[in-house]
Protein backbone atom coordinates (compact mmCIF):
# COMPACT_ATOMS: atom_id res chain seq x y z
CA UNK A 1 0.00 0.00 0.00
CA UNK A 2 2.81 2.40 0.91
CA UNK A 3 4.64 1.61 -2.35
CA UNK A 4 1.48 2.20 -4.37
CA UNK A 5 0.86 5.51 -2.61
CA UNK A 6 4.45 6.57 -3.17
CA UNK A 7 4.11 5.67 -6.83
CA UNK A 8 0.94 7.71 -7.19
CA UNK A 9 2.54 10.66 -5.44
CA UNK A 10 5.55 10.36 -7.75
CA UNK A 11 3.34 10.38 -10.83
CA UNK A 12 1.42 13.34 -9.46
CA UNK A 13 4.71 15.17 -8.89
CA UNK A 14 5.84 14.53 -12.46
CA UNK A 15 2.48 15.68 -13.83
CA UNK A 16 2.70 18.86 -11.71
CA UNK A 17 6.25 19.56 -12.90
CA UNK A 18 5.27 19.11 -16.56
CA UNK A 19 1.85 20.76 -16.59
CA UNK A 20 3.14 23.92 -18.34
CA UNK A 21 5.00 22.06 -21.08
CA UNK A 22 2.37 21.83 -23.88
CA UNK A 23 1.73 25.59 -23.87
CA UNK A 24 5.43 26.40 -23.46
CA UNK A 25 6.22 24.53 -26.67
CA UNK A 26 4.45 27.29 -28.56
CA UNK A 27 2.53 27.20 -31.82
CA UNK A 28 3.04 25.64 -35.23
CA UNK A 29 4.14 28.09 -37.96
CA UNK A 30 2.31 28.08 -41.28
CA UNK A 31 4.64 26.49 -43.88
CA UNK A 32 3.07 28.56 -46.66
CA UNK A 33 3.89 31.78 -44.82
CA UNK A 34 7.44 30.55 -44.08
CA UNK A 35 8.06 29.63 -47.72
CA UNK A 36 8.38 33.30 -48.68
CA UNK A 37 11.93 33.09 -47.28
CA UNK A 38 14.75 31.84 -49.54
CA UNK A 39 16.19 30.17 -46.41
CA UNK A 40 13.13 27.92 -46.06
CA UNK A 41 13.01 24.62 -47.93
CA UNK A 42 11.88 21.09 -47.20
CA UNK A 43 9.85 22.39 -44.26
CA UNK A 44 12.78 23.96 -42.41
CA UNK A 45 15.02 27.02 -42.28
CA UNK A 46 18.68 26.64 -43.20
CA UNK A 47 21.91 28.49 -42.51
CA UNK A 48 23.96 29.70 -45.45
CA UNK A 49 26.24 26.70 -44.89
CA UNK A 50 25.77 23.32 -43.27
CA UNK A 51 26.48 23.48 -39.53
CA UNK A 52 26.63 20.93 -36.74
CA UNK A 53 24.05 21.64 -34.05
CA UNK A 54 24.17 18.40 -32.05
CA UNK A 55 27.42 17.34 -30.29
CA UNK A 56 28.65 13.82 -30.94
CA UNK A 57 29.32 11.36 -28.14
CA UNK A 58 33.10 11.72 -28.36
CA UNK A 59 33.08 15.50 -27.81
CA UNK A 60 30.37 15.91 -25.17
CA UNK A 61 29.50 14.43 -21.78
CA UNK A 62 25.89 14.89 -20.69
CA UNK A 63 26.93 13.96 -17.14
CA UNK A 64 29.51 16.74 -17.03
CA UNK A 65 26.99 19.19 -18.45
CA UNK A 66 24.37 18.33 -15.84
CA UNK A 67 26.49 17.70 -12.75
CA UNK A 68 30.14 18.64 -13.30
CA UNK A 69 32.26 21.65 -12.52
CA UNK A 70 31.88 23.63 -9.30
CA UNK A 71 33.65 26.49 -11.10
CA UNK A 72 30.70 26.82 -13.46
CA UNK A 73 28.90 28.84 -10.78
CA UNK A 74 29.97 32.02 -8.96
CA UNK A 75 31.40 31.34 -5.52
CA UNK A 76 29.47 34.20 -3.87
CA UNK A 77 26.34 36.16 -4.86
CA UNK A 78 26.56 38.16 -8.09
CA UNK A 79 26.39 41.91 -7.41
CA UNK A 80 23.24 43.49 -8.84
CA UNK A 81 22.45 47.11 -9.71
CA UNK A 82 18.95 48.50 -9.22
CA UNK A 83 16.98 50.72 -11.60
CA UNK A 84 18.53 54.04 -12.59
CA UNK A 85 16.82 57.39 -13.03
CA UNK A 86 14.99 57.98 -16.35
CA UNK A 87 16.96 59.40 -19.28
CA UNK A 88 15.66 61.50 -22.15
CA UNK A 89 18.69 61.76 -24.42
CA UNK A 90 21.79 59.84 -25.42
CA UNK A 91 22.31 56.12 -25.94
CA UNK A 92 22.10 53.87 -22.89
CA UNK A 93 22.08 50.09 -22.57
CA UNK A 94 20.98 48.17 -19.49
CA UNK A 95 22.04 44.53 -19.26
CA UNK A 96 19.83 42.35 -17.04
CA UNK A 97 21.92 39.20 -17.32
CA UNK A 98 22.35 36.52 -20.01
CA UNK A 99 21.03 38.05 -23.26
CA UNK A 100 18.29 40.32 -21.89
CA UNK A 101 18.94 44.03 -22.41
CA UNK A 102 17.20 47.38 -22.74
CA UNK A 103 18.37 49.79 -25.45
CA UNK A 104 17.37 53.42 -24.86
CA UNK A 105 17.95 56.02 -27.56
CA UNK A 106 16.92 59.59 -26.75
CA UNK A 107 14.39 58.38 -24.21
CA UNK A 108 12.72 55.71 -26.37
CA UNK A 109 13.33 52.05 -25.56
CA UNK A 110 13.56 48.61 -27.14
CA UNK A 111 13.80 45.42 -25.07
CA UNK A 112 15.76 42.46 -26.49
CA UNK A 113 15.31 38.79 -25.57
CA UNK A 114 13.67 39.44 -22.18
CA UNK A 115 13.77 36.42 -19.85
CA UNK A 116 12.50 37.08 -16.33
CA UNK A 117 11.62 33.50 -15.35
CA UNK A 118 13.56 31.50 -12.77
CA UNK A 119 14.36 28.70 -15.24
CA UNK A 120 15.01 28.43 -18.97
CA UNK A 121 12.99 25.33 -19.67
CA UNK A 122 9.52 24.23 -20.79
CA UNK A 123 8.85 23.51 -17.11
CA UNK A 124 8.91 26.13 -14.37
CA UNK A 125 10.12 23.41 -11.98
CA UNK A 126 12.86 21.65 -13.96
CA UNK A 127 15.79 22.82 -16.05
CA UNK A 128 18.64 25.37 -15.82
CA UNK A 129 18.03 27.81 -12.98
CA UNK A 130 19.19 31.38 -12.46
CA UNK A 131 22.60 31.96 -10.89
CA UNK A 132 21.47 35.40 -9.72
CA UNK A 133 18.08 37.05 -9.17
CA UNK A 134 16.51 39.30 -11.80
CA UNK A 135 18.01 42.73 -11.00
CA UNK A 136 14.89 44.75 -11.97
CA UNK A 137 11.21 43.95 -12.06
CA UNK A 138 9.29 44.32 -15.31
CA UNK A 139 7.37 47.12 -13.61
CA UNK A 140 10.66 49.05 -13.37
CA UNK A 141 10.96 49.27 -17.15
CA UNK A 142 10.36 52.56 -18.93
CA UNK A 143 7.79 52.67 -21.74
CA UNK A 144 8.96 50.11 -24.32
CA UNK A 145 8.31 50.67 -28.03
CA UNK A 146 9.19 47.13 -29.13
CA UNK A 147 10.27 43.74 -27.84
CA UNK A 148 12.82 42.17 -30.19
CA UNK A 149 13.46 38.42 -30.11
CA UNK A 150 16.43 36.66 -31.74
CA UNK A 151 15.12 33.06 -31.79
CA UNK A 152 12.84 30.69 -29.94
CA UNK A 153 15.17 28.87 -27.52
CA UNK A 154 14.01 29.04 -23.90
CA UNK A 155 16.86 31.28 -22.76
CA UNK A 156 15.79 33.92 -25.32
CA UNK A 157 12.03 33.54 -25.66
CA UNK A 158 10.23 33.19 -22.34
CA UNK A 159 6.48 32.57 -22.36
CA UNK A 160 5.74 34.02 -18.92
CA UNK A 161 7.73 37.20 -19.64
CA UNK A 162 5.96 37.61 -23.00
CA UNK A 163 2.58 37.25 -21.33
CA UNK A 164 3.49 39.82 -18.66
CA UNK A 165 4.74 42.31 -21.26
CA UNK A 166 1.62 41.79 -23.35
CA UNK A 167 -0.54 42.73 -20.36
CA UNK A 168 1.58 45.58 -19.01
CA UNK A 169 2.82 47.34 -22.17
CA UNK A 170 1.63 48.27 -25.64
CA UNK A 171 4.93 47.21 -27.22
CA UNK A 172 4.98 45.46 -30.58
CA UNK A 173 6.82 42.14 -30.73
CA UNK A 174 9.28 42.12 -33.65
CA UNK A 175 10.52 38.60 -34.32
CA UNK A 176 12.04 36.33 -36.99
CA UNK A 177 9.72 34.34 -39.24
CA UNK A 178 7.74 31.66 -37.47
CA UNK A 179 7.91 33.00 -33.92
CA UNK A 180 4.55 34.67 -34.39
CA UNK A 181 2.93 31.24 -33.99
CA UNK A 182 4.38 30.96 -30.48
CA UNK A 183 3.25 34.46 -29.56
CA UNK A 184 -0.24 33.85 -30.91
CA UNK A 185 -0.59 30.71 -28.77
CA UNK A 186 0.37 32.84 -25.76
CA UNK A 187 -2.44 35.31 -26.58
CA UNK A 188 -0.37 38.15 -28.04
CA UNK A 189 -2.75 40.05 -30.39
CA UNK A 190 -1.92 39.68 -34.07
CA UNK A 191 -1.81 43.48 -34.35
CA UNK A 192 1.23 43.44 -32.05
CA UNK A 193 3.21 40.75 -33.90
CA UNK A 194 5.65 41.61 -36.72
CA UNK A 195 7.54 38.72 -38.35
CA UNK A 196 10.59 39.45 -40.50
CA UNK A 197 13.01 37.56 -42.70
CA UNK A 198 16.69 38.52 -42.83
CA UNK A 199 17.25 41.95 -44.40
CA UNK A 200 13.69 43.09 -43.68
CA UNK A 201 12.90 46.03 -41.40
CA UNK A 202 10.08 47.42 -39.30
CA UNK A 203 9.73 51.00 -38.06
CA UNK A 204 8.13 51.98 -34.75
CA UNK A 205 8.42 55.16 -32.63
CA UNK A 206 11.39 56.40 -34.65
CA UNK A 207 13.23 53.06 -34.44
CA UNK A 208 14.19 51.03 -37.49
CA UNK A 209 14.49 47.39 -36.47
CA UNK A 210 16.29 45.28 -39.06
CA UNK A 211 16.44 41.51 -38.98
CA UNK A 212 19.93 40.35 -40.00
CA UNK A 213 21.79 37.08 -40.46
CA UNK A 214 23.06 34.71 -37.78
CA UNK A 215 24.41 31.15 -37.80
CA UNK A 216 22.39 29.12 -35.34
CA UNK A 217 19.27 26.91 -35.13
CA UNK A 218 15.86 26.95 -33.47
CA UNK A 219 13.36 24.74 -31.70
CA UNK A 220 11.44 24.38 -28.44
CA UNK A 221 11.02 20.60 -28.80
CA UNK A 222 12.61 17.77 -30.76
CA UNK A 223 11.42 19.45 -33.97
CA UNK A 224 14.06 21.93 -35.07
CA UNK A 225 14.42 24.83 -37.48
CA UNK A 226 10.76 25.41 -38.28
CA UNK A 227 11.28 29.00 -37.09
CA UNK A 228 14.03 31.42 -38.11
CA UNK A 229 16.93 32.73 -35.99
CA UNK A 230 18.47 36.18 -36.41
CA UNK A 231 20.67 39.00 -35.25
CA UNK A 232 19.29 42.56 -35.11
CA UNK A 233 20.17 46.13 -35.98
CA UNK A 234 18.38 48.62 -33.72
CA UNK A 235 18.66 52.18 -35.02
CA UNK A 236 17.07 55.51 -34.17
CA UNK A 237 18.15 58.82 -35.65
CA UNK A 238 21.94 58.78 -35.94
CA UNK A 239 22.45 56.05 -33.30
CA UNK A 240 22.58 52.32 -33.88
CA UNK A 241 23.18 49.11 -31.94
CA UNK A 242 23.87 45.58 -33.19
CA UNK A 243 22.69 42.55 -31.22
CA UNK A 244 24.18 39.21 -32.26
CA UNK A 245 21.61 36.82 -30.83
CA UNK A 246 23.09 33.31 -30.61
CA UNK A 247 25.49 32.49 -33.41
CA UNK A 248 28.71 30.93 -34.54
CA UNK A 249 31.28 33.07 -36.26
CA UNK A 250 30.53 33.40 -39.98
CA UNK A 251 31.58 35.54 -42.93
CA UNK A 252 28.37 37.61 -42.95
CA UNK A 253 29.46 40.11 -40.28
CA UNK A 254 31.41 42.20 -42.75
CA UNK A 255 28.35 42.47 -45.00
CA UNK A 256 26.16 43.48 -42.05
CA UNK A 257 28.69 46.11 -41.03
CA UNK A 258 28.93 47.45 -44.57
CA UNK A 259 25.15 47.67 -44.93
CA UNK A 260 24.22 48.99 -41.48
CA UNK A 261 27.37 50.10 -39.63
CA UNK A 262 29.35 51.50 -38.11
CA UNK A 263 27.62 50.84 -34.80
CA UNK A 264 27.75 52.84 -31.60
CA UNK A 265 27.54 49.62 -29.58
CA UNK A 266 27.49 45.88 -30.13
CA UNK A 267 25.83 43.35 -27.81
CA UNK A 268 27.83 40.21 -28.59
CA UNK A 269 27.27 36.62 -27.50
CA UNK A 270 30.43 35.38 -25.76
CA UNK A 271 29.33 32.56 -23.42
CA UNK A 272 28.13 28.93 -23.56
CA UNK A 273 30.73 28.00 -26.18
CA UNK A 274 32.32 24.57 -26.44
CA UNK A 275 34.37 22.49 -28.86
CA UNK A 276 31.32 20.22 -29.11
CA UNK A 277 29.24 22.94 -30.82
CA UNK A 278 31.70 25.30 -32.56
CA UNK A 279 29.35 26.30 -35.38
CA UNK A 280 26.51 27.73 -33.28
CA UNK A 281 28.11 29.69 -30.40
CA UNK A 282 31.13 31.96 -30.65
CA UNK A 283 34.14 31.88 -28.37
CA UNK A 284 35.13 35.23 -26.82
CA UNK A 285 37.93 35.58 -29.36
CA UNK A 286 35.51 34.99 -32.22
CA UNK A 287 33.19 37.57 -30.65
CA UNK A 288 35.94 40.20 -30.85
CA UNK A 289 36.67 39.17 -34.43
CA UNK A 290 33.00 39.57 -35.33
CA UNK A 291 32.97 42.95 -33.56
CA UNK A 292 35.89 44.09 -35.70
CA UNK A 293 34.14 42.86 -38.87
CA UNK A 294 31.01 44.82 -37.95
CA UNK A 295 32.79 48.09 -37.24
CA UNK A 296 31.53 48.24 -33.69
CA UNK A 297 32.09 51.15 -31.31
CA UNK A 298 31.60 49.82 -27.76
CA UNK A 299 31.57 46.07 -27.13
CA UNK A 300 29.17 44.81 -24.44
CA UNK A 301 29.47 41.04 -23.89
CA UNK A 302 26.22 39.13 -23.30
CA UNK A 303 25.05 35.51 -22.96
CA UNK A 304 26.98 34.78 -19.79
CA UNK A 305 26.67 35.00 -15.96
CA UNK A 306 23.00 34.06 -15.50
CA UNK A 307 22.34 30.49 -16.64
CA UNK A 308 24.69 27.52 -16.65
CA UNK A 309 24.52 26.50 -20.33
CA UNK A 310 28.14 25.60 -21.09
CA UNK A 311 31.01 23.58 -19.63
CA UNK A 312 33.49 26.43 -19.21
CA UNK A 313 34.14 28.14 -15.85
CA UNK A 314 31.65 30.86 -14.94
CA UNK A 315 33.95 33.87 -15.37
CA UNK A 316 36.06 32.51 -18.22
CA UNK A 317 34.19 34.23 -21.08
CA UNK A 318 34.80 37.68 -19.62
CA UNK A 319 38.41 37.02 -18.66
CA UNK A 320 39.09 35.93 -22.23
CA UNK A 321 37.23 38.78 -23.90
CA UNK A 322 38.85 41.38 -21.62
CA UNK A 323 42.28 40.01 -22.54
CA UNK A 324 41.40 40.01 -26.24
CA UNK A 325 39.92 43.51 -26.09
CA UNK A 326 43.01 44.92 -24.40
CA UNK A 327 45.26 43.26 -26.98
CA UNK A 328 43.22 44.70 -29.85
CA UNK A 329 42.47 48.13 -28.41
CA UNK A 330 38.71 47.43 -28.35
CA UNK A 331 36.45 49.66 -26.24
CA UNK A 332 34.75 47.34 -23.75
CA UNK A 333 32.07 47.65 -21.08
CA UNK A 334 31.27 44.83 -18.64
CA UNK A 335 28.26 45.94 -16.59
CA UNK A 336 26.94 44.16 -13.54
CA UNK A 337 23.44 42.71 -14.01
CA UNK A 338 21.00 45.62 -13.91
CA UNK A 339 23.67 48.25 -14.58
CA UNK A 340 22.98 50.87 -17.25
CA UNK A 341 25.86 51.81 -19.54
CA UNK A 342 26.17 55.28 -21.06
CA UNK A 343 27.60 54.28 -24.43
CA UNK A 344 29.31 57.64 -24.89
CA UNK A 345 30.95 57.49 -21.41
CA UNK A 346 31.06 53.84 -20.36
CA UNK A 347 33.81 54.10 -17.74
CA UNK A 348 36.68 51.68 -17.22
CA UNK A 349 36.29 47.92 -16.86
CA UNK A 350 36.93 47.10 -13.20
CA UNK A 351 37.06 43.29 -13.19
CA UNK A 352 34.16 42.99 -10.72
CA UNK A 353 33.48 39.35 -11.64
CA UNK A 354 36.98 38.17 -10.69
CA UNK A 355 36.14 38.27 -6.98
CA UNK A 356 33.31 35.79 -7.58
CA UNK A 357 35.25 32.88 -9.07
Amino acid sequence: MKKALAGLLGLAGVAWALKDVPRQLGGKPDPVHMSRSPRYRDGKFHNDKEVRTVPDGDSFSARDFLFGGADRKPSVPVPLVGPAAPVSDGLHITWYGHASALIEIDGAAVLVDPVWSERVSPSARLGPRRLHPVPHQLSDLPAVSAVVISHDHYDHLDMVTVQSLTASTSAVFVVPLGLGAHLARWDVPSSRIVELDWDESHSVDGFTLTCTAAQHFSGRSVQRNVTLWASWVIARGSRSVFYSGDTGYFAGYKAIGAAHGPFDAVLMQVGAYDDAWPDIHMTPEEGVRAFDDLGGGLLIPVHWATFNLGLHPWGEPIDRIWREAKAGGVRLAVPRPGERVDVDSPGEVDGWWQALV
